[in-house]
């Protein structure tokens, strides 16, 4: 094996993608080690893309938790750890890759969570790993712009190269011999993302308009979907857009409401109007909806 070697821990599609374009530049020999696991949030995880990728190339692979995985090599370079939620432990050369522009946003699910807020920008941080999560020195960040409609499927294929350019790039200052400079987090600027249950998928249709269809579209697939509880039926509401608001009397009392019928629903919000396109149940049909409904 190359001292220039990389160990990787990675998951899902912008995993997939990065080491696709870090063997694409660097050759196989590059790579000492895949770590993978599946993600039984995601509808689609890449799980068995990355196995076959390995394979094909003749890379060591290892599935979270095989008994089989030793302690990482301290003669390879680096590790990279991209879309991993676990600590890594005996690992002293270990680069985390983050789905912000940190400090904002430290923690999980944070392009969702961005989303949802409505920002402007996202982008990539590269880390240094640290005791607390996300608190790391920072070593390079690449960002977008973003506008809104957009879907969280979308969204994540705009960063996946921003994940492969910092790969590549860092790897190629470690290989070279130059110095991976980097810098503390300003503190004062520090947010925190928090975990994401089944909770979290239920619309709070106190929200304005703008962010209901903000928040439908940062959960949708691969993610499982908005929900809410409409006639004592729990749905998924995968598709919605915004309508011209009218003056509701009294409108906190009737936030939620069904206020008219334009080939799909149209609900009262908080503030505004949204029709709502594919409402679906539990195993993907189409639910027709009554005049008289009401979402909680």
């Amino acid at each position: 094996m190359s001292t220039f070697a990389a160990n990787f821990f990675l998951m899902n599609s912008k995993g997939l993608h990065a080491l696709n374009a870090f063997i694409e530049v660097f050759g196989e020999s590059s790579v000492s080690s895949v770590v993978s696991s599946k993600d039984l949030k995601l509808k689609s995880d890449s799980f068995e893309e990355i196995k076959s990728l390995c394979k094909k190339k003749s890379i060591s692979f290892h599935e979270r938790g095989d008994r089989s995985i030793k302690e990482l090599d301290e003669s390879d370079t680096v590790t990279f750890a991209i879309g991993w939620r676990w600590l890594i432990p005996n690992c002293n050369k270990l680069i985390v890759f983050h789905d912000s522009l940190l400090p904002k946003y430290r923690g999980f699910a944070p392009l969702v969570n961005c989303l949802v807020n409505g920002e402007t920008e996202v982008g990539v941080t590269a880390l240094y790993a640290s005791e607390d999560y996300d608190a790391g020195e920072i070593i390079a960040q690449k960002s977008l712009k973003i506008s809104y409609p957009l879907k969280i499927a979308h969204a994540i294929e705009l960063i996946e190269p921003l994940y492969s350019e910092l790969v590549i790039e860092i790897f190629q200052k470690i290989i070279s011999g130059s110095h991976l400079s980097s810098k503390r987090q300003c503190t004062s600027a520090v947010t925190y993302s928090p975990w994401l249950d089944e909770d979290d998928y239920f619309i709070d249709w106190r929200w304005s308009s703008e962010k209901i269809i903000r928040f439908i579209d940062a959960v949708g697939f691969p993610y499982d979907g908005a929900k809410s509880i409409v006639d004592d039926l729990i749905v998924n509401i995968y598709d919605a857009e915004l309508v011209k608001d009218v003056v509701v009397e009294d409108r906190k009392r009737h936030i939620g409401k069904v206020i008219f019928f334009k080939d799909a629903p149209v609900v009262v919000c908080g503030d505004g109007l949204v029709k709502l396109n594919r409402v679906c149940s539990d195993s993907g049909q189409l639910i027709n909806l009554r005049f008289r409904s009401r979402f909680r």
